[in-house]
């Protein structure tokens, strides 16, 4: 391992998940060690993570197929039957205990065996979808922070190549803000290849990958209907939305069928239906989420009669996080950081983040005051 051995200390503060359930699974503690990084790995001093829809998922185990609720429906206390087999984000039996936190943004202090020093120093962003070193597979991935410890302690250790390089003078915790929900919305929106003066609904619009795909459709110069709460509306004009419509109204009536190009979709539940009526024929739908309900009527005739295509978004190109990196540096995304808690307040953040009261991400700040 390359870096000042002596400036490390042997320990750090990290947010522990012990299994699967309620907010007692999460067990911060000050006495983790510092983990070494190996060959072609680098060690991060972590500046800031932030609270994602797949932190909670993982620890309730809400993607088993034994769980059929909504993601709020076990946030805080856990589902009673999960399977543990299957609970986990890849389908695979989560390693516990795990630190989870697929946001990271800080700085290497180590680089292990290959790496060059002279990243040592150098500020990065994480790639949170990753490819197993060595996989030629395209859709072979795996979650920072659920398949591998994540950013959720004051150090943390990533692959070198996806540690990604980044120039900006935003802070920590304005960046840290940026890379799961950014690369999800930015991947949707590369594989259907949305376009300028398209018009794309966007489900879900205030939360964090809601909020960026807003600013990303923005930027590609499509027209975006928005759905949210009333309280977030103005919010999402600012961010660019071109219409605002209360979650839960109905949406034909509102919009008319066969009346949009696109659906960017992250909620699901009850009124999926709507969604594929609102398509043109050959419409594009892409999901990421699920959160109103992973389970939802199809009328297999509204796809095959109107000619849509269906995006399941998981798997994310490197070009995707590529490009992300080069919107922030050229200055094209705004940062939408509603809270920042120090990592002992994670239980706080996540009941915050379940109480959906905020526009954009909240951030957790790992490094203790010295």
């Amino acid at each position: 391992m390359s870096g000042n051995k002596s400036e490390l200390p042997q320990t750090m503060a990290a947010v522990l998940l012990t299994g699967h359930g309620g907010f007692d699974q999460l067990s911060y503690r000050t006495d983790v060690p510092v983990p070494a990084p190996a060959a072609g790995e680098v060690l991060i001093k972590v500046g800031a993570s932030a609270i994602n829809n797949t932190d909670i998922n993982t620890r309730i185990g809400w993607y088993s197929k034994a769980v059929s609720g909504d993601t709020n429906a076990g946030g805080s206390e856990g589902f009673d039957e999960i399977n543990d087999d299957d609970a986990s984000w890849s389908g695979i039996p989560l390693q516990l205990p795990r630190i989870q936190g697929c946001d990271v943004c800080g700085e290497i202090v180590a680089v292990g065996e290959g790496v060059s020093p002279e990243r040592i120093g150098e500020r990065v962003l994480v790639r949170n979808l990753q490819q197993p070193p060595g996989s030629d597979n395209p859709f072979e991935c795996f979650t920072y922070g659920s398949e591998c410890d994540g950013g959720y302690a004051e150090y943390t250790l990533s692959q070198s190549r996806e540690a990604f390089s980044v120039k900006s003078s935003m802070t920590d915790a304005e960046l840290a803000s940026f890379p799961c929900a950014y690369s999800t919305a930015e991947n949707m929106l590369d594989r259907m290849n949305l376009s300028s003066g398209e018009r794309v609904l966007i489900t879900g619009a205030s939360g964090g990958v809601g909020s960026a795909a807003v600013q990303l459709a923005k930027r590609r110069g499509a027209r975006i209907i928005a759905v949210c709460s009333p309280a977030k509306a103005d919010e999402l004009l600012a961010l660019g939305a071109e219409v605002v419509i209360n979650r839960g109204d109905n949406l034909i009536k509102v919009l008319g069928k066969d009346s949009l190009d696109a659906v960017v979709d992250l909620v699901a539940g009850d009124q999926w239906p709507e969604l594929l009526d609102i398509l043109r024929p050959g419409g594009r739908y892409a999901v990421a989420g699920a959160i109103a309900g992973p389970l939802v009527e199809l009328d297999v005739r509204s796809l095959y009669l109107k000619d849509l295509t269906f995006f399941g978004c998981t798997y994310q190109p490197r070009h995707v996080f590529e490009n992300l990196v080069s919107y922030i540096e050229k200055g094209e995304l705004k940062p939408l950081v509603a809270k920042r808690y120090p990592l002992e307040s994670i239980v706080e953040a996540q009941q915050a983040f379940l109480d959906k009261g905020f526009t954009g991400k909240l951030v957790l700040l790992p490094q203790r005051d010295s």
